[in-house]
């Protein structure tokens, strides 16, 4: 079967249905500002996928979006505009999409004195197109957040890059598929105060980005800067776990606390930062078993937060061994890579990490936070570590762990192979529609098609289980949102309406938000999702049904900024609507 055909066959005839299902649906449905050609799509796309025949049983389907679109996925993030900054870094020679016309070419590049060909790109879901974009300086292994006005700010890279902050700011026009997004990259003038190369980031609840670590880096500092805050920060725990041969402790995982501190867990330590007083609020027990932090790359979710005071329980799952890395890199010595993960409830007066084991070991892959509550683990490899050349044995099938299963031995579940190794500089993220996007995997220093493990520039979509034609009468559609402008501050109450083809009682509702991640390396920062409560339960409307539901309770718990809200029903989750919670 041609996936790609049976993915791009539908927008060619979905205006006019979309029109007739609107009629059909009623006014409400009409004016909502629900995509239904996307749902549509969706229904067409598993029409063809329903009649494949699936080798594997774990459930998931792969669609492939483009074979190329010019570049490899190094970077992603997601915008309130549902569409999606993908970008690579730019010091290996010409990639395969020009400028944008008009644009000039780069110069003084490390590897060419000219470059006229792209690095970054806007890829639109909706109507799988993108179009290339202009980034300036060197974007290899850098770091980002959302800011809450929606911008990205990305910091950092290699280079020319090093100290660069950069902000992509997405056009919100009233006719999205109008074709006037003429968004781009924008370069500050100001530098961070150190190079940062390897570096995390996570948005604050005043607002600010913090940048922590990177490359040689044993401190953190904020963006934007202000008369309190304008200092570069030591903090000795990187230091402390800097291994002096492999490091292991780059691309730090960084949650912020519902206690508005820091969990900071590098190569098997983490502790709680308070940022604001620069010290050390407590530290954590070590983790069992193998190192997680990059090189030796294993990946972090914090999982989903629930109730006015939550708990928080940090995930921690995947990596190497020690030495893994020399072994791989000097020795073409490819160790097998970890199959545990690690549990630590931050919030329990005596944490301890809880440990079980994946179906099996993987290193670069990368986790996801599902609508359904559930955790992705997808891409990476068996054998090695990050690193150019360094791993073998690509991992195709993604893993589902299901964090509030009662039964350890039922909380992974294998899903089904895609045929396209992702190992280092590839990226996942989550869609609006509950799809997964998935891309790169450049393991080479340039750019290189004939490798055993090429250079992928593809694009293809994950659909998780819950996308399933047999559940498509379970999925809600988001009727409205009552709340003006979609716009809440802490604490609100407001209404959600929602449309369910076979509303079920006896099946649980929830809401949640989902704050976009920037990903990039096996870890999606600023990445957390938070179940609202309701205040009282269902009710039945003549468009379908509401409920009432209660703003997070405060910016520690929510960060200000956007955020992917989705109602799910009996597991089952509909497309999201995107709302703001007030600074």
């Amino acid at each position: 079967m041609n996936h790609l055909f049976a993915y791009q066959i539908y927008p060619m005839c979905s205006r006019a249905r979309e029109e007739r299902e609107a009629r059909k649906l009623g006014t409400a449905m009409a004016h909502s500002k629900i995509n239904i050609s996307l749902v549509f799509s969706l229904i067409a796309t598993f029409s063809f996928l329903a009649a494949a025949d699936v080798a594997s049983s774990g459930g998931g389907e792969w669609v492939l979006l483009h074979r190329s679109v010019g570049i490899s996925a190094m970077h992603m993030q997601i915008l309130h505009n549902n569409k999606v900054v993908i970008f690579d870094r730019t010091d290996f020679g010409v990639s395969n999409i020009s400028l944008p016309a008009g644009k000039p070419c780069r110069r003084n590049d490390a590897v060419l004195k000219r470059d006229c060909s792209a690095h970054s790109l806007l890829y639109d879901p909706a109507s799988n197109t993108y179009r290339p974009l202009t980034v300036h300086t060197n974007v290899w292994c850098s770091s980002g957040a959302v800011h809450p006005d929606g911008t990205l700010v990305q910091t950092g890279g290699y280079s020319t890059g090093e100290k660069k902050i950069r902000l992509f700011s997405p056009a919100v026009a009233s006719v999205p598929s109008s074709g006037d997004d003429r968004s781009d990259w924008k370069e500050l003038p100001e530098d961070l105060l150190v190079r940062r190369w390897y570096a995390s980031n996570h948005i604050l609840p005043d607002g600010r980005v913090v940048v922590v670590g990177g490359r040689r880096q044993f401190n953190y500092e904020f963006f934007p800067k202000t008369p309190s805050s304008s200092a570069l920060y030591d903090l000795q725990f990187l230091n402390e776990t800097n291994d002096p041969r492999e490091e292991n402790n780059l691309y730090p995982f960084l949650h912020l606390l519902p206690d508005g501190n820091l969990f900071v867990f590098a190569n098997r330590r983490s502790i709680s930062l308070d940022y604001i007083n620069n010290r050390i609020v407590r530290e954590f027990p070590v983790i069992s078993g193998d190192k997680r932090n990059y090189p030796s790359t294993g990946s972090s979710v914090l999982l989903p937060l629930k109730g006015r005071f939550p708990a928080a329980e940090v995930l921690v799952c995947g990596g190497a061994p020690n030495l893994s890395f020399t072994k791989a890199h000097r020795m073409k010595i490819y160790v097998e890579a970890s199959n545990t993960c690690g549990r630590l409830r931050v919030t329990d007066s005596d944490p301890q990490w809880v440990m079980e084991k994946m179906p099996m070991g993987r290193v670069m892959g990368d986790m996801i936070l599902l609508p359904s509550g559930d955790v992705l683990i997808i891409n990476g490899a068996s054998n090695g570590t990050a690193g150019w050349e360094n791993a073998v044995r690509p991992v195709l099938n993604p893993v589902l762990y299901r964090p509030t299963e009662s039964d350890p031995t039922k909380r992974f579940a294998v899903m089904n192979a895609s045929t396209i190794p992702r190992l280092y500089h590839s990226t996942a993220i989550l869609l609006p529609d509950g799809r997964i996007l998935v891309g790169g995997s450049n393991p080479h220093v340039k750019y290189n098609f004939t490798a055993p493990y090429p250079t992928d520039l593809s694009l293809e979509a994950f659909f998780p289980r819950y996308m399933a034609p047999q559940y498509s009468d379970l999925r809600p559609w988001i009727l409205y949102v009552g709340a003006r402008g979609r716009i809440v501050s802490y604490g609100q109450r407001f209404s959600v309406a929602f449309k369910v083809a076979n509303y079920r009682s006896d099946q649980e509702t929830t809401v949640s938000m989902i704050a976009p991640p920037f990903a990039t390396h096996s870890f999606s920062m600023n990445q957390r999702m938070i179940y609202l409560d309701f205040m009282g339960g269902v009710r039945k409307v003549p468009a379908g049904y509401k409920v009432k539901v209660i703003a997070p309770a405060t910016r520690n718990v929510a960060p200000p900024g956007y955020y992917m809200m989705f109602v799910v029903h009996g597991g089952i989750p509909g497309e999201c609507v995107w709302i703001k919670v007030n600074h």
